[in-house]
């Protein structure tokens, strides 16, 4: 009987041998379910060979195999690339290829629905306590032809039950799949060359990045190419950095590909959707596959064409379990299946940047607006902290809102801060509100009134009095979300505003349904955080203001100046991208800084040099490759023996063969404390890729064992700061 080697989805460097029965028909990429210890788990046959070197009376039978196709060997030889390249276990790895629950989830049972009128009349009174109701009858409401059953799949349980409820008293009613002309846009002549430079690459790996400004058309450019691909049998995966940015770019892939099969892979699926999705991709069936990080590891047997939207993104990168980096494991994905890759922004990574201007990418460049009414909008700088502020708004600000209430325009207030504000502050003895398993303040909270750490999620009742003095005056210190919301609406008490952020959007549904009613013009103000960066396309909006920006510029982080500069482009290039001229305002004490100034000037590339001339002049990526040996530990003491033994091991293996590789000492985090753990780290840094790569297996193989259960460790391979 046959060996299968099968990696599971547990913290081992190895795969687990297990016997093969012949009428199960096990092959490489067979998806399984076997028995471990105590624990019956999926996993992905890696090879399957004639013997064992494990004794046969201690082998096990596989129990049984999953009725979903094979993971094919192109998925197969990225799980191992990624398990090698990021040093993770190979099973962890392999988890993220295969279907929730091995592929044995059902497939969803709902289809496309539509509000009816009586509906439309019961529902829209009454549901101000019922958030999920709320959010589920405003997104039915702003969708008139149906939401579809792919939208209804991505709905949690809870909120499909609520529309199984609805249907029974004929609230909702079942529809055809809503329906789209086709509407490819006829191409600019930038648009034109790339689309055509694109496709003339079919069949080979060619990595292009196509940079163009907020508003340039980059989506019409992908679907133009897509359209091409699919109609010649080919597949498309597309990629996006966040969940809340798929419902709104679905719609605009079905209108402008109606004949394709689109469907979605990211972690905010339901378990049967996703199962079905991912047999969907798998079988060759769906044509188009637009997901999120996850989406990178989906079975595309006709794989035509990768496209990485918005590739500058940190949330490309997995912060916990399998560190990898979804961009950089797309274009080793490319490069395996020889298909063109387009890795797309307004603000390219500097990595990507640098790979341009060395001929191993090629640049695309969209340089105006794809709208020929549209202007880039002007960007002023006023004053971060003017005399007659109103909560951090100062006059300028104040008064372009006015203006575009005047005008029936819409504006966005960003502030990247949720809460009301960042910190508590007696102003008799200076006690600060501290988090209790944190090294963080708490920020605060008014609805509900509490205090709350936004890295490890403790909370508690917001004081009436000072816990040291007893003195009642505390004063909030700063401003976010909650704050300027308020201020807004006690200022212009006629506008119909709106907030964004982690906290107003819990609810499955809430966000898209404020994006519809943002672009039905039925909200004048949007007060949000970096959620609305990026992708979202508003034709009344006008003007954004900016404030807190500055606070990126203290961050001890190497990549804070790249994100602010990326993050305010995005935010920027939210204005004026239709017929209406757009203005950005931007609140900031540092006037003359770099960041301000190529904003002002719409000129990135002016930035991104500067930017990459001082990371070569202080040896950071991209110029060198840096991996983090991160540890936490309850004690302190702990952690920093370790690291010290961590430290010494790898200076012995760098003296044995890897003298390129360059080990700094043991360092606390930038947060030293998070959830109760004391955490610390030493940072591996070298020239050659190649180098850091032999020389982390021996140092990971050296520092197994040395721990014991006292200290957690990982190992971070291009890690997105050092944190």
């Amino acid at each position: 009987m046959p060996i299968a080697r099968v990696a599971l989805p547990v913290a081992a460097d190895t795969t687990f041998d297990y016997w093969a029965p012949d009428a199960l028909g096990v092959g490489r990429g067979s998806i399984v379910r076997v028995q471990l210890g105590p624990r019956k788990l999926a996993g992905v046959v890696m090879d399957v060979v004639p013997s064992s070197d494990v004794a046969p009376e201690k082998l096990q039978t596989i129990v049984a195999t999953a009725a979903v196709p094979h993971v094919p060997d192109d998925v197969l030889d990225m799980i191992e690339f990624v398990a090698n390249y990021y040093q993770e276990p190979v099973g962890m790895a392999a988890a993220l290829a295969v279907p929730p629950a091995g592929g044995a989830g059902r497939r969803p049972a709902d289809g496309a629905l539509a509000l009816t009128a009586s509906g439309r009349e019961a529902l829209g009174r009454g549901l101000s306590r019922a958030p999920a109701a709320r959010a589920l009858f405003l997104q039915l409401a702003a969708a008139p032809s149906g939401i579809s059953a792919a939208t209804v799949a991505e709905l949690p349980a809870h909120m499909r039950r609520i529309l199984r409820t609805w249907r029974e008293r004929e609230f909702v009613v079942p529809v055809a799949a809503p329906s789209a002309d086709a509407a490819l846009v006829a191409l600019n002549a930038d648009q034109r060359l790339a689309a055509e430079a694109i496709t003339a690459a079919s069949g080979t790996f060619s990595p292009f990045v196509l940079f163009g400004v907020t508003g340039s058309g980059k989506t019409d450019v992908y679907l133009d190419v897509a359209a091409r691909m699919i109609g010649a049998g080919g597949q498309v995966l597309l990629l996006v950095p966040e969940i809340n940015l798929t419902p709104q770019l679905e719609q605009r892939v079905r209108a402008a590909l109606p004949g394709a099969s689109v469907v979605l892979l990211h972690s905010g699926l339901a378990d049967g959707a996703r199962c079905d999705h991912w047999r969907q991709a798998a079988t060759g069936k769906a044509s188009l596959v637009l997901g999120t990080r996850l989406g990178v590891f989906a079975p595309m047997p006709a794989l035509a064409l990768v496209i990485v939207d918005e590739e500058h993104d940190a949330s490309y990168k997995q912060q916990d379990n399998v560190r990898y980096h979804a961009r950089d494991v797309a274009v080793w994905r490319a490069h395996r299946r020889r298909v063109p890759v387009v890795l797309g922004s307004a603000t390219p990574s500097l990595e990507s940047w640098l790979h341009a201007q060395e001929g191993r990418y090629l640049r695309l460049d969209l340089p105006r607006r794809a709208d020929p009414r549209a202007r880039m909008p002007q960007v002023r700088l006023a004053g971060n902290r003017p005399a007659r502020a109103l909560e951090g708004i100062g006059e300028t600000l104040r008064a372009a809102l006015a203006a575009r209430l005047a005008r029936g325009e819409q504006s966005l207030v960003f502030v990247n801060r949720r809460g009301f504000a960042p910190s508590l502050l007696c102003s008799a003895c200076g006690w600060e509100a501290d988090c209790p398993r944190c090294s963080a303040r708490l920020t605060v909270h008014r609805t509900p009134a509490t205090l709350r750490c936004h890295h490890c999620g403790h909370d508690e009742r917001l004081p009436q009095a000072c816990p040291v003095c007893g003195n009642v005056d505390l004063l909030p210190l700063g401003f976010g979300t909650q704050r300027l919301e308020r201020v807004l609406a006690e200022t212009y008490p006629s506008a119909r505003i709106a907030r964004i952020d982690r906290d107003s959007t819990r609810a499955r549904g809430s966000f898209a349904a404020m994006r519809d009613q943002m672009t039905a013009n039925e909200l004048d103000i949007l007060v949000g955080t970096q959620m609305l960066a990026k992708g979202h396309d508003f034709p009344r909006l006008t003007l954004v203001g900016v404030l807190g920006a500055d606070n990126a510029l203290y961050s001890a982080d190497f990549r804070a100046t790249e994100r602010l500069a990326a993050l305010l482009m995005q935010v920027a290039g939210r204005a004026g991208r239709a017929g209406l001229e757009g203005e950005v305002i931007i609140q900031t004490d540092f006037p003359d800084h770099p960041v301000y100034a190529a904003l002002c000037a719409h000129d990135y590339e002016r930035l991104a040099e500067s930017l990459l001339a001082e990371r070569k002049m202080v040896q950071l990526p991209p110029f060198t490759h840096v991996a983090v040996l991160a540890a936490e530990a309850h004690q302190r003491g702990d952690v920093d023996a370790f690291l010290r033994v961590a430290h010494a091991a790898g200076l012995a293996l760098a003296g044995t063969g890897a003298a390129q590789v360059e080990i700094f000492p043991p360092v606390p985090a930038l947060l030293a404390r998070r959830a109760g753990f004391e955490r610390g780290q030493v940072v591996v840094q070298c020239a050659r890729r190649a180098a850091l790569q032999q020389f982390l297996p021996s140092w990971r193989n050296a520092l197994a064992g040395q721990s014991g259960r006292r200290v957690r460790w990982v190992l971070d391979v291009d890690p997105a700061g050092f944190a």
